[in-house]
């Protein structure tokens, strides 16, 4: 694996779920793989969890969505041919809770881009733990222009 995508190109972010400059937040680290796979590793604390040893749904909706939104904003910077990402923002997602994720050990976070447009990336993404699938994500994701918030956050 290489360096997490948010180190090496945002490493000033104070995103809650993935901004390695938010020493409160969960600071995902996002890597690519050989096959295009974007895959990060995260371990609970308890604080993050809905309920002794289980870890709380909007902590895992806030996982997948800052490791996809990482997901698309490779794919569109791969597509382009470009040296950086273009700042992304989430348009709408989907997360289904297919069973209590455990908060004991590291859970896997999976996601692949399933349509790459020019400004735009679908990723269809999952949570792992214990072997088992514990939650999917399907996600939109789009390249913002200058004048959004978000613009050159990176």
């Amino acid at each position: 694996m290489n360096d997490a995508l948010q180190d090496r190109h945002a490493p000033t972010s104070i995103c809650f779920g993935c901004g390695p400059a938010n020493a409160q937040g969960l600071r995902i680290k996002s890597r690519v793989g050989d096959d295009g796979e974007v895959v990060a590793s995260w371990t609970p604390a308890p604080h993050h969890e809905a309920f002794p040893g289980m870890v709380s749904g909007g902590i895992i909706g806030t996982l997948l969505d800052c490791h996809s939104n990482w997901t698309a904003a490779y794919h569109l910077m791969q597509k382009s041919g470009a040296d950086h990402p273009p700042c992304t923002v989430t348009a709408e997602f989907t997360v289904k809770l297919r069973r209590p994720t455990p908060s004991a050990a590291p859970i896997l976070l999976r996601a692949r881009a399933v349509d790459v447009q020019a400004d735009r990336v679908v990723v269809e993404a999952r949570i792992e733990a214990g072997g088992q699938t514990t939650a999917t994500f399907r996600g939109l994701f789009v390249a913002v222009k200058p004048g959004h918030p978000a613009y050159g956050r990176w």
